[in-house]
């Protein structure tokens, strides 16, 4: 059934906007005269930015949601009721989708619905995670706090993720360049500069020789070069859609010395961190391990928090039932377990994210500063040895004649 996004004006004449189901306009027109609304304007969602209930089609960038939670948080906290706070933030989002989206939601959040259940409506923009912790907020009644330490978590997770991205797209950078300027240099240089040695009667060193098989092989093959790129990228990525294989590389990872490190500390962070806001919104430990696993990308840790949780039901602590993966940084392991014994896990939670967020930037730089130089030491000497392979021919044609 078609969706139409609405103008009205309610009895008190203030304006109301919102998304409805119906067969057609007249038909939506007609609702909102059944809820005592007068349209202004209705107008039909288009296919790729209708609200669906099975979730948004092609979400909503993370930095956007945390500022549509952030500004929600900000109204509520001012008493300003629900429905009226997500019409205000609708009002001032900077897409048109966000607003639909927003729109949506007040429009489940009229029929009755609570926040959350709006929210799990859309759960491609609303991760479970969230959806929980407004649950218990609302059961609670602590919605705007919850909706506080929900921004709070949104943001800092966008900004971790923008300093991973930024720590990768410079070695990232340096690698491209690096095989574009040697690939200009075998098929465009190479070429013109092997004309020169035609007719030379001497036997040419191996470096070169090895230098203008290359050229010439990669000029006569250059397509069959790019395809076997393209199906080895694509052969990785479909191995990786196999959960063996991708647990297997996931295991190898962490196995890596600087950057298994970097991996485990980064999950570790991720998982301390929505634990921390799950036990402070008083969800459920259980539920709380289950959602916080979800949100890890490292298969073997994701499912060692899922055995955690089962040893956990059975009446293991937290802090034991995690040690036994050896998969969580000593420090993060000892905290969660003072955290149990003094009543203040979401706290200890807490602190931990935060030590974790830390070693996380730490060991960014880290790697950043030591693949860098290395990228440039690889591309340097690259092309030291394609000048030796063209200077050396020169040197001995010029010594035999001013022999």
């Amino acid at each position: 059934m078609p969706s139409y996004a609405y103008i009205a004006l309610d009895a008190a004449g203030r304006e109301q906007r919102g998304i409805l189901e119906g067969d057609t306009a007249r038909h939506v027109r007609g609702q909102l005269r059944e809820r005592e609304l007068t349209a202004l304007e209705v107008r039909e969602v288009a296919g790729d930015e209708r609200p669906q209930a099975g979730g948004w089609q092609r979400g909503l960038p993370a930095g956007e949601v945390a500022l549509l939670i952030r500004q929600l948080a900000t109204l509520v906290r001012a008493a300003i009721p629900l429905e009226q706070a997500i019409a205000a933030v609708a009002d001032q989002a900077e897409t048109p989708r966000a607003r639909d989206l927003l729109l949506a939601v007040r429009a489940r959040v009229l029929e009755g619905h609570t926040l959350a259940d709006a929210l799990g409506q859309f759960p491609h923009v609303f991760p479970e995670v969230q959806r929980a912790t407004v649950a218990a907020g609302e059961q609670a009644g602590h919605l705007d706090v919850v909706l506080e330490r929900l921004a709070d978590h949104a943001e800092s997770r966008e900004q971790r993720r923008s300093t991973l991205l930024t720590a990768l797209y410079y070695p990232a950078f340096l690698m491209v360049v690096a095989v574009l300027v040697v690939a200009f240099l075998m098929v465009k240089v190479i070429p013109q500069i092997v004309v020169v040695f035609d007719n030379c009667r001497n036997q040419l060193p191996l470096v070169t020789r090895a230098l203008i098989a290359t050229s010439e092989f990669m000029v006569a093959w250059w397509w069959l070069l790019l395809a076997v790129a393209i199906a080895a990228a694509w052969a990785a990525r479909t191995a990786l859609l196999q959960p063996d294989l991708r647990r297997a590389w996931h295991r190898r990872l962490l196995a890596m010395p600087v950057f298994g490190r970097l991996v485990r500390a980064a999950n570790a962070e991720q998982f301390t961190r929505t634990m921390a806001i799950l036990a402070a919104s008083a969800v459920p430990v259980l539920e709380a391990l289950r959602i916080a696993a979800s949100t890890l990308g490292n298969l073997p840790m994701r499912e060692a928090v899922l055995e955690a949780a089962a040893r956990v039901r059975e009446g293991a602590p937290i802090s034991r039932s995690l040690a036994a993966s050896k998969l969580f940084p000593p420090l993060t392991i000892q905290l969660i377990a003072s955290g149990e014994a003094s009543g203040t896990l979401d706290e200890m939670l807490g602190r931990a994210a935060d030590q974790l967020a830390l070693e996380v930037d730490n060991t960014t730089r880290r790697v950043q500063a030591l693949v860098g130089p290395i990228v440039l030491l690889l591309m340097a000497g690259l092309v030291m040895l394609i000048m030796a392979a063209v200077l050396l021919p020169i040197i001995e044609m010029n010594q035999q004649l001013t022999c």
